[in-house]
């Protein structure tokens, strides 16, 4: 008989976690405008609010951290890093950021400006955001297959090279700064991009003239999809696949808080030297020297350290068969999921969950809010109030997919954690008739919303 599956790696340090009542838990999400944001870490018994810079790093990057060099210009620990990344990505320029957003703002502050068009997969909301702040439009040409949660379908983040084109096509290439590539797409349920699509996108853009730029925050996690489910990929190593992504992009942004497994830090990445000095000046002015940006000579060693761990195929096993085992325990309790199941979270189809509930009581944000009072357990909603309203007529964005995502942090929780993410869920799916209103705004923010939200119940 074979042995079970089990985590290749041993727990040396514990961080002890509160369990709280029903009674406090409604008491704290009222008092925090029913805004999972606005809820200290004490009043949550296992957030999975995101998986950005809450995983656990390694001893190798505890090590690491204690030979940072801390100069403010020209510290050992970003030779290190730059070494890494082009080892990794093969591009040649690289500038340090505090985090992922950072590195939009410095490089969409050079290639960015009133009037663009921006395609890409189902952009993120900091993606979408800095677009829409430059008074540009983002233009999500994700496959139609995406939007249908009960498809299987192994990339459901590909481009449609039908709608990328149509964009091509309408608008001048002056208006087009770059197409923008999320790996994997976060929007669309944490889904990856093949690589043949990786491969015509990039034909596509060099046949029109535009840049190609990954939102690379969880590249390696696209790479492991890639790995196991694209034919001609099984025998190759995760830094082998990584390595031939990156030839099909101009550049990238990262944030380092997912797929480098630190706590903070984020960078950009580039073919040319002429962006590369043209976002230094932006560099210097919003995060900090071009040696440094933002980041501390101790993270960026953590950093190097992380992005090697991150692209072996054994830690993306078992990071990735953790989400898998939450995702298959509701789908055996009949909870509808984006399917196939992504790299980093499971999403929950709310509108599936609760389909009797107007969309204008903010769907996925009263399911995230339901999930909570059962077990204390925070989610985040992808829906209406993340899609926020449209620049123009100020009305709401109705997405097609209203999801929770339950984020799953790298090496913080066990086995037993999800079990009780499931039963939570499970609870709440079984009482979900009695579930007859959701909630409104009281007071908003004009752009990414979702953050500081006030709402009321209806």
């Amino acid at each position: 008989m074979n042995l079970p599956y089990a985590e290749p790696y041993k727990i040396k340090m514990v961080e002890p976690i509160y369990r709280s009542s029903r009674e406090e838990r409604e008491l704290w999400i009222k008092n925090a405008g029913y805004n999972l944001f606005n809820l200290r870490s004490n009043q949550v018994y296992i957030d999975l609010l995101t998986d950005s810079g809450t995983g656990a790093m390694s001893d190798s990057q505890w090590a690491a951290i204690m030979t940072g060099d801390e100069s403010y210009a020209g510290a050992s620990s970003y030779y290190n890093l730059k070494e890494t990344i082009k080892r990794l990505t093969g591009f040649e320029y690289f500038l340090p950021t505090h985090q992922g957003r950072a590195a939009e703002n410095v490089l969409f502050s050079v290639l960015m400006k009133e009037g663009n068009v921006v395609p890409g997969n189902s952009h993120f909301d900091t993606t979408k955001g800095h677009i829409e702040f430059r008074k540009a439009k983002a233009i999500d040409c994700t496959i139609d297959e995406a939007f249908n949660t009960t498809l299987q379908h192994p990339f459901k983040g590909n481009i449609d090279l039908n709608k990328l084109e149509n964009v091509y096509k309408e608008y001048p290439a002056e208006n087009i700064p770059c197409v923008i590539v999320t790996l994997t797409c976060n929007s669309s349920g944490g889904q990856p991009v093949s690589m043949q699509n990786l491969k015509e996108v990039k034909a596509l853009s060099e046949k029109y003239g535009i840049m190609v730029i990954y939102d690379s925050a969880r590249f390696a996690e696209n790479a492991y999809f890639i790995k196991v489910r694209e034919k001609g990929y099984e025998n190759k190593t995760i830094k082998e696949i990584v390595a031939e992504m990156f030839t099909y992009a101009d550049g990238m942004t990262m944030s380092s808080k997912k797929d480098g497994i630190v706590n903070i830090g984020g960078f950009i990445a580039l073919n040319s030297e002429k962006i590369f000095k043209e976002a230094s000046t932006f560099n210097i002015i919003f995060e900090g020297f071009i040696t440094y940006g933002g980041m501390a000579g101790r993270d960026m060693n953590a950093l190097a350290v992380g992005l090697d761990e991150a692209t072996e195929f054994v830690y993306l096993e078992s990071r990735i068969k953790q989400v898998e085992y939450l995702g298959e325990k509701l789908i055996a309790a009949g909870i509808p999921i984006q399917q196939p199941i992504g790299g980093h979270a499971v999403f929950v189809d709310a509108k599936r969950v609760l389909p009797n509930l107007p969309k204008e009581q903010y769907v996925a944000q009263t399911l995230a809010i339901e999930l909570y009072l059962e077990g204390g357990i925070r989610g985040v909603e992808i829906g209406t109030l993340l899609a926020d309203r449209d620049p123009e007529t100020r009305e709401n964005r109705y997405p097609n997919l209203e999801l929770l995502r339950l984020a799953i942090p790298r090496r913080v929780y066990t086995y037993r954690h999800m079990d009780v993410i499931a039963q939570a869920l499970i609870n709440v799916y079984n009482r979900r008739d009695s579930i007859k209103s959701g909630y409104k705004i009281v007071s908003e923010a004009p752009i990414m919303r979702h953050f500081t939200v006030q709402l009321e119940k209806i």
